[in-house]
């Protein structure tokens, strides 16, 4: 998969994930049913936390100013943004070209060392799921936002 598609998956399932949580919300305030919204809440962090860590190795890739990085975990934050931006993204061609799996005389440590990673996919997934489950259980041991 390219960046582009990976990107695009992820941004659509974070856009989904929102509905979910809006709609049980919505159903909990109707009709007192709150296990909607853990379980929807659940699923939306998880997606959430799995989206920022795509844009940041699509950004580290792409070889995006850390602005755009930044701003494109933080379109995460707003319910369905991720959607728009990644099209913005599409129309100022911010998302072509492939994985970079090749030396290049400009790169950062950074740079090769997501180029290692890209170059061991099985190894790379891996090491991100396992960061997303690690902070995805913290969040859930530290509580729901104001506790």
């Amino acid at each position: 998969m390219s960046p582009r598609s990976v990107y695009r998956v992820v941004s659509i399932a974070e856009t989904i994930t929102w509905t979910l949580l809006i709609t049980a919300l919505i159903v909990r305030a109707a009709t007192g049913f709150a296990l909607g919204v853990t379980v929807a809440g659940g699923i939306h962090g998880f997606v959430f936390l799995a989206y920022g860590a795509t844009a940041l190795v699509v950004a580290i890739n792409q070889r995006w100013s850390p602005g755009l990085a930044i701003g494109a975990v933080a379109t995460a934050v707003v319910p369905f943004a991720t959607v728009p931006f990644d099209l913005w993204l599409e129309r100022r061609s911010r998302l072509e070209g492939g994985w970079r799996t090749t030396r290049s005389d400009d790169e950062s440590w950074l740079h090769a060392l997501v180029r290692w990673m890209l170059g061991r996919p099985v190894v790379l997934v891996t090491l991100l799921a396992l960061a997303v489950v690690a902070l995805f259980v913290v969040l859930l041991i530290a509580g729901p936002p104001g506790r």
